[in-house]
C-alpha cells in the first residue's frame, strides 16, 4: 500500500510537470500580423488559431499558447521574447 501512495506521487509530480502554460502578454509595439506570424512560426500555430490567441491578448491581456513541460516551452519563450513579444512560463 505504501509502494502506491509512492507511485500515485511520482505520476502527480509527471502530471504536474507536463502542466505548464506558454503564456504570451500584450504590448502595446507589435502588430496583429506580426504577433499571429510568430504564433505560427514558433508555436507550430494554425493561422486562424494564431489570429485568435493574438485578438485574446490584446483585449484580456494574456493568452495560454501553448501547454507542456518546463522543457519543451523554455526554447518557445526565449524565442518569442528574443523576438520582441513578451512571453512567461507558469
Amino acid at each position: 500500500m505504501v509502494k502506491e501512495k509512492t507511485k500515485t506521487k511520482n505520476k502527480e509530480k509527471e502530471i504536474s510537470s507536463l502542466n505548464k502554460e506558454l503564456i504570451l502578454h500584450n504590448d502595446d509595439f507589435n502588430t496583429f500580423d506580426f504577433v499571429i506570424e510568430t504564433l505560427i512560426d514558433v508555436c507550430n500555430h494554425e493561422p486562424l488559431q494564431a489570429e485568435q490567441c493574438s485578438l485574446i491578448v490584446h483585449y484580456k491581456g494574456k493568452c495560454t499558447v501553448k501547454t507542456g513541460s518546463f522543457d519543451e516551452l523554455k526554447p518557445k519563450c526565449d524565442l518569442l521574447n528574443s523576438k520582441g513579444l513578451t512571453a512567461s512560463i507558469a
